[in-house]
């Protein structure tokens, strides 16, 4: 029993491919006093004879979740590949676990492993853990002269994964297959995407990749062209949506709602703007969420979460957002749902092109302070033989903190 005061009772240890051999003197004394060692099947085939009782971690990860904590009160050790809190089991297992119960011994990532390699900078890579993720979301990296390093569940999600960037016009990238690092059956060959992959590529593999082609970048900056989402004609268009990110104001690691979401462009770019953000769409067509959620997944950022239905019924036990977008579904009852419910200091931007919902935010901005805009857009368009001013209906934009 480990009933030592503030000594951690789990020992998660970075396995590498050589196993116990490359392990620091503190990884083998957690091993060599540990009463259950738990392990994935191609770290326990090099785990020699240990005294403690050894378990096969299953498939899928999360399962292996409740047969951990069934020992929170024995010396348990965990091994998992290379640096367990960069993209790897320590990050899910601190979910289920408070920093006072676990130490960790990390071992070389594969990411630190491949950068020697190749002789890479590793702090100007790229750095993607989509072993466990939707290829997609490597999408928005896609920039020409960029360096990706990417871990892969196995050789057929490496096939996955270049079918996509060649279609999306990246196939002149140059890729870097990389095997089973630090190992013996260490294995590294080279490739461009569009040419075909080795048959036998094993697990576990990354790739490297040197990011070349005429495939269209995501532009890093807010406001994309509308020609990067689908839609009906429901969308906030190109130079409005810009203005709203910049009135939304998205920091690393915040949620926001779309009310209204319609082709969801202006939750996609908040998710674009940070890895770590959050979006809730609400919307009442279901084609249009449909369509949404195939744009979010489409520009890589498919953690775009719609709900089908309208607003305020549909916002009822929702994670509490830090910014709120109101692009349709304006009405006096939204705003008196919002000002109810939200905490103070929430984010609430809405834009209105009706005279009666610019009467509408009129009273509100009135009410509860704020600041108020009229966006009005013209466009160089053809007037006969000669070119005139082609004006858009006028956005009445207002902003105001709760």
């Amino acid at each position: 029993m480990n009933d030592a005061v503030n000594v951690p009772w789990l020992t998660i240890i970075g396995w590498g491919e050589n196993g116990i051999s490359a392990l620091s003197p503190a990884s083998i004394e957690a091993l060599n006093q540990a009463e259950v060692i738990f392990g994935a099947r191609r770290h326990l085939r090099v785990l020699p004879e240990m005294d403690a009782e050894v378990r096969e971690w299953p498939t899928p990860f999360a399962d292996g979740i409740p047969m951990l904590l069934e020992q929170r009160h024995r010396r348990v050790v965990m091994l998992v590949s290379g640096d367990p809190f960069w993209f790897g089991a320590g990050t899910v297992i601190a979910r289920h676990l408070p920093a006072s119960e676990m130490q960790a011994h990390p071992g070389p990532s594969t990411f630190s492993l491949a950068a020697a390699r190749l002789g890479w900078p590793l702090e100007t890579a790229g750095c993607l853990g989509l072993h466990a993720a939707p290829l997609n979301r490597i999408r928005p990296y896609l920039q020409p002269g960029q360096r990706l390093l990417v871990l892969l569940r196995d050789g057929d999600a490496v096939s996955e994964l270049m079918r996509a960037v060649n279609g999306w016009g990246f196939g002149a990238s140059r890729i870097h297959i990389l095997e089973a690092l630090g190992g013996e059956r260490e294995r590294i060959r080279t490739v461009h995407v569009r040419e075909a992959l080795p048959n036998d590529i094993q697990h576990p593999v990354a790739v490297a990749m040197e990011v070349a082609g005429t495939g269209p970048a995501i532009p890093l900056s807010g406001g994309l062209a509308d020609e990067w989402f689908e839609h009906d004609g429901q969308i906030t268009k190109q130079p409005v949506r810009a203005v709203t990110l910049s009135a939304l104001a998205p920091c690393a690691g915040e949620r926001l709602w779309d009310i209204g979401t319609g082709s969801g462009s202006v939750a996609i770019e908040w998710l674009l703007s940070h890895p770590g953000n959050q979006a809730i769409g609400f919307e009442v067509s279901s084609e249009r969420a449909a369509r949404a959620e195939g744009n979010a997944k489409a520009l890589g950022v498919d953690r775009l979460q719609v709900i089908c239905g309208q607003a305020p019924d549909a916002l009822a036990g929702q994670p509490i957002p830090d910014a709120v977008f109101i692009g349709g579904g304006l009405s006096p009852l939204l705003l008196e749902a919002l000002w109810k419910s939200l905490p103070t200091g929430t984010r609430i931007v809405a834009n209105a092109v009706t005279l009666e919902s610019e009467a509408l935010l009129f009273q509100w901005h009135e009410q509860q302070g704020g600041e108020l805009l009229r966006l009005a857009l013209s466009t160089a368009g053809s007037i006969g033989p000669r070119r005139g001013w082609k004006a858009a209906y006028p956005i009445v934009q207002w902003r105001v903190k709760r």
